[in-house]
């Protein structure tokens, strides 16, 4: 049950606002203080307890506060933007903010984000993010342009995501909306377009939003009076694709439509919904709560004086402009149960309903006559008013989704599942294994049932593993779904070496052409288009590779016979065997953790084909990583050059006989050999220089301390 207490103003002092009200209210570092800043010079500091403001500051006459003042929760100071492009920083000590530091930026700054956690982040009116430390350092740094010519920001939301900054800004171009998540850590921007569900004609007038687990809800009051809800993804299954979020209705006639001066909306917990507009037409503005689990709705206020359609909601108090002045109404929000949604109804009940007539129960009354008919049929009505007076709970999401998984079709599981993965529960870990186990016990009961969505979402969660579900993986070698493999290779910590030598043996005898149609993972995956060039290179009659060539590797005169080969073997030509959805594959085996021992027997089980296909492909990876001084490759998450070692090495170790029996294997073998070789002679000679640096650096920091001039000879050989 939520309520609404007795509302008071904060400040009796009348701040300036214009035709859309204030510019924000943002919470301060220290508990109970409230940064409040005007339409448009003006920031004032409250503490909403003593209804006083501590501190007041303004800009100059003829500027502009162009974005609300927010507070660095790292430094505690205060950060302000005028004139769209002036950044100003300041402390409680200070008086005047054309005194204090000041950075003029590049482009016009749409909103600072600033929450619990981490560092503040700057959003520019063309969709561009930056941290506060990185701009501070570069003011002048060029801003990319994000959304499109035409895209208008319309509203944004900070969110921590299991301690990761996510952001989420609305657009809107030509009457549609879209949603753009960027992922703050990993600089990840999906976009989402918005589209209007079944009931809805109009347009939105305000959106808010709250995390629920791997989702963001995502709610829009609309001009006809109703809320909308869209469920986004925080981590897309594709990034490439034009992605569509349909809204579906969750609040029906909360407001009118088109309401003067505007409406409001605001999460209070995952089941409580605050709105501000008025009812009706002809009605004055109201304030009320609904519950959205239910329908209901739980509390309401008249706000006589009028509004400017803004709502803000921090620590269980409600912010708005009532008439002129800032007032604060304190929200009270309790436990959501059916029987405190419907508890109203309760007095209003007929209390001669227990006078109501009995119902004759014929087939009682053919075996046991009139009397017993007229005693069992009391006794039911008698329960059935025990119930609607209790009114007992609902069946918990958990036990309806578990329910649903046994005989429901895949598609109902789907919903259901998703709508549990929305909602955060206290047993959320031990249901998420009781889901896994429902469904893959369907899964080998009916050998036609494979709900692959379905299992793909639980495994997004981040809180499966091998020896949680080790069937999981089973089915997926049994369908030979790579894309779950990967997937699961990828999360699950403590996969045996059997099943991901499996896996091994899956990806290298698929072909090519049949990964096209598949949505790989493909961010440990290089750019393979300089290939081309790389093999023009290795055609010449000499190739120089860190400076020394092979016929200066002194091998003997038969290693060299061995050598000769056609051309496009890999000494000829840089070219990767595999291809990029194929390569990605191969690469989450190479991330996988695994012990030699226990590896080494079931690599032995690899054909003879595999083996040099995956020699190849790591001989390739290894020139590449050559390539560079860092020794490393481009990409996201790409293998290491230990790892890509490791993988070699644990290969010949099993396979030596196999190798040394295959020509092309033995040429790939005499290959390797000579280029390791040369590297090992570079190593060499760059430890002789390392030498002559040292000393020179030596004698570099004896020059510095001399003050006379000198002239000095060094030998280096």
């Amino acid at each position: 049950m939520a309520a609404l207490e007795e509302e008071f103003t904060l400040s009796t002092v009348v701040l300036s606002t214009g035709p859309d009200g204030l510019r924000g209210v943002e919470p301060s570092d220290k508990t109970d203080q409230f940064l409040v800043t005007d339409s448009s010079r003006t920031v004032v500091l409250y503490k909403v307890s003593d209804q006083k403001p501590l501190g007041s500051w303004s800009v100059r006459q003829g500027q502009i506060i162009t974005c609300p003042a927010v507070c660095n929760f790292q430094t505690g100071e205060y950060i302000v933007v005028h004139d769209s492009k002036v950044l100003r920083i300041w402390n409680n000590e200070d008086v005047n903010l054309d005194k204090v530091f000041k950075a003029t930026l590049s482009a016009e700054v749409h909103r600072i984000h600033s929450i619990q956690g981490t560092e503040p982040l700057v959003l520019f009116k063309e969709g561009a993010v930056r941290s506060l430390e990185a701009l501070l350092a570069e003011p002048q740094q060029k801003v990319e342009a994000v959304i499109a010519d035409g895209e208008v920001i319309k509203w944004t939301k900070f969110f921590m995501v299991f301690k990761h900054p996510v952001l989420l800004f609305i657009t809107e171009k030509d009457g549609n909306y879209f949603a753009y998540v960027q992922m703050i850590s990993t600089c990840n921007l999906s976009k989402y377009t918005l589209l209007l569900g079944q009931e809805e004609k109009s347009v939105s007038l305000n959106f808010t939003a709250h995390m629920n687990r791997k989702f963001i809800s995502l709610m829009s009051l609309s001009s006809d009076g109703c809320i909308y809800e869209s469920l986004i993804p925080i981590y897309p299954n594709d990034t490439e694709k034009k992605q569509r979020v349909v809204k579906s209705l969750l609040l029906k006639a909360v407001t009118s439509g088109n309401p003067r001066n505007g409406a409001a909306l605001a999460v209070l917990d995952q089941d409580h919904l605050a709105v501000l507009g008025p009812p009706l037409p002809s009605s004055k503005e109201c304030l009320s709560i609904w519950n959205v689990k239910f329908q209901t709705l739980q509390s309401s206020k008249e706000l006589p004086q009028g509004t400017s359609g803004q709502l803000w909601y921090y620590g269980e108090n409600l912010f708005m402009l009532h008439g002129r002045f800032l007032t604060v109404i304190p929200c009270k929000c309790g436990v959501s149960s059916l029987a405190g949604a419907l508890g109203k109804l309760k007095h209003t009940q007929d209390p001669g309903a227990q006078a109501m007539p009995l119902f004759v129960n014929w087939e009682a009354s053919q075996e046991c006559g009139v009397g017993s008919q007229i005693s069992e049929q009391s006794k039911r009505i008698l329960r059935r008013k025990k119930i609607e007076v209790s009114l007992q709970p609902e069946v918990p999401a958990s036990e309806q989704l578990l329910s649903t998984i046994k005989k429901g079709p895949e598609k109902h599981i789907e919903v259901e599942l998703r709508k549990f993965l929305a909602k955060w529960t206290p047993d959320f870990h031990t249901v998420i294994g009781d889901v896994v186990t429902g469904l893959l016990g369907r899964c080998k009961t009916e050998p036609s049932f494979y709900p692959r969505n379905c299992l793909m979402q639980l495994i997004q969660t981040h809180v499966l593993s091998y020896s949680l579900c080790p069937g999981l993986m089973e089915i997926a070698l049994e369908k030979a779904d790579v894309q779950m493999l990967q997937l699961c290779l990828q999360q699950f910590p403590d996969i045996p070496e059997s099943v991901t030598c499996a896996c091994l043996k899956i990806f290298l005898s698929l072909g090519d052409d049949s990964l096209q149609g598949l949505n790989i993972n493909m961010e440990s995956v290089f750019d393979y288009s300089d290939t081309k060039q790389d093999e023009k290179i290795e055609e010449q009659p000499e190739v120089l590779q860190n400076g020394f060539s092979h016929e200066s590797s002194g091998c003997s005169n038969s290693t060299q016979d061995l050598s000769e080969k056609p051309p496009g073997s890999p000494e000829d030509a840089i070219v990767c065997p595999v291809g990029p959805k194929r390569a990605a594959l191969l690469n989450a085996i190479l991330h996988s953790a695994y012990s030699e021992t226990f590896l080494l027997p079931y690599l032995k089980d690899i054909p003879a084909q595999h083996v040099t296909l995956f020699l190849q492909y790591l001989y390739f990876l290894y020139l590449k990583c050559s390539e560079n001084a860092t020794m490393t490759l481009p990409g996201i998450n790409p293998p290491t050059l230990s790892q890509i070692m490791d993988w070699m090495c644990l290969l010949l170790d099993a396979n030596f006989a196999v190798v040394l029996m295959i020509p092309e294997a033995k040429r790939l073998l005499i290959s390797l050999y000579k280029f390791v070789k040369s590297q090992i002679s570079v190593y060499s000679e760059l430890n002789k220089i390392e030498v002559s640096f040292r000393e020179l650096q030596r004698l570099n920091q004896e020059k510095n301390n001399r003050g006379l001039y000198s002239i000095e000879v060094l030998e280096l050989f």
